[in-house]
């Protein structure tokens, strides 16, 4: 699918739903994608801000993508701003980078690296987000070990 480009007011979630800032993506655009709602995208706002991001439910059967609210801040992008949007498909189905510190990691320990691909890319995703905001590197080494053994003990259990 070639890039979808649009015109859209930045609206906010409610805050019991988190109260994110989000752009909707109608269904039938998603539909487009060959993974349909778990397509990861790259979404670019006014051709000078471009992050990695997913599709969530909204609830009245279309999507939306959360916009990272520090970064509109830092182009003064704010809620009721109309914004041109482009989203694309991310060539990287796992949606974000890995570190260099879980790459080096998972190349010196085949069963470690075996066991984060068996994961599924959301949970992969949730352990590089969540390591990558410990700022030392034998921290970093220590919970990514600590996290894949503990999602792996926790699937072993369900079979």
């Amino acid at each position: 699918m070639i890039p979808y480009t649009s015109e859209q007011t930045i609206k906010q979630l409610e805050k019991r739903k988190g109260g994110y800032l989000y752009l909707e993506i109608e269904a039938e655009i998603v539909n487009q994608f060959e993974n349909k709602r778990n397509t990861r995208l790259i979404c670019t706002l006014d051709q000078k801000l471009t992050f990695q991001c997913g599709l969530n439910h909204l609830g009245n059967g279309n999507y939306f993508i959360i916009l990272p609210a520090k970064s509109l801040k830092s182009y003064d992008i704010k809620l009721g701003d109309s914004v041109q949007f482009e989203i694309r498909v991310d060539p990287n189905p796992l949606g974000v980078d890995i570190p260099e510190t879980i790459e080096s990691l998972l190349e010196q320990d085949e069963d470690l690296k075996n066991k984060f691909h068996k994961l599924s890319l959301g949970k992969q995703r949730s352990i590089i987000f969540y390591v990558m905001k410990i700022k030392d590197i034998d921290r970093q080494i220590e919970k990514t070990i600590e996290l894949i053994h503990h999602i792996d003990v926790i699937r072993s259990k369900r079979k």
